[in-house]
């Protein structure tokens, strides 16, 4: 007997992950704009979001969509990111050179996973492949751009990682509207099949 995978976690991650990356990009935007905000806030804040997206990286990442692009690297970066999100939030005023550096890590390590997932995609027949391959160089550059710091200056370091998270954004909200796929009778992995008793099969 065959039995149909439910969606209702593919939908929740989906969800979720174009809930998050809007935030991000208005957050992002919220920094260049105004980089006045005061540190503990901003820890706060970054804190909250990468636990949340650690959370949905978790469940995109067990729920198997039809691609399996999105969510391919999420077990691992969903539980960093819960782990770095509960650090920050322990003193959120004093990690701003932690928060820099290892905020920039992890989204140059996304944007050079997001190249395989640019190049699957492309051997998938997606036509938007390059959308994800531009957004990901860029948010890569960006990534090393903020780890190295380029001005001590906290109003240019406050845009420089405003863009950062903007960058980051769109790349997931591209990643995940072009290349995760829900389709409503996908099937398991493993195909469960009943058996009568007596029968040979």
């Amino acid at each position: 007997m065959r039995k149909v995978r439910s969606v209702l976690p593919m939908k929740a991650a989906k969800t979720g992950y174009i809930i998050l990356s809007v935030l991000l990009c208005g957050f992002g935007c919220f920094l260049i704009g105004k980089p006045e905000i005061s540190t503990a806030l901003l820890g706060s804040i970054a804190g909250v979001l990468l636990i949340a997206f650690g959370i949905f990286k978790l469940i995109g990442y067990f729920s198997k969509d039809l691609y399996r692009l999105a969510f391919q690297f999420d077990l691992a970066f969903g539980l960093l990111l819960m782990i770095l999100g509960g650090v920050i939030l322990t003193k959120p005023e004093n990690l701003m050179h932690f928060l820099c550096i290892v905020t920039g890590l992890y989204v140059t390590a996304d944007g050079l996973l997001k190249l395989q997932t640019a190049h699957d995609a492309k051997q998938f027949g997606i036509r938007t492949w390059w959308l994800i391959l531009a957004a990901a160089i860029l948010t890569g550059i960006l990534g090393v751009t903020l780890m190295l710091r380029p001005a001590e200056s906290s109003v240019v370091l406050m845009r420089i990682f405003g863009g950062v998270l903007l960058a980051e954004g769109i790349l997931n909200l591209i990643t995940v509207l072009m290349t995760v796929k829900i389709v409503r009778n996908q099937r398991p992995d493993i195909i469960e099949v009943s058996y009568q008793e007596g029968s040979n099969l």
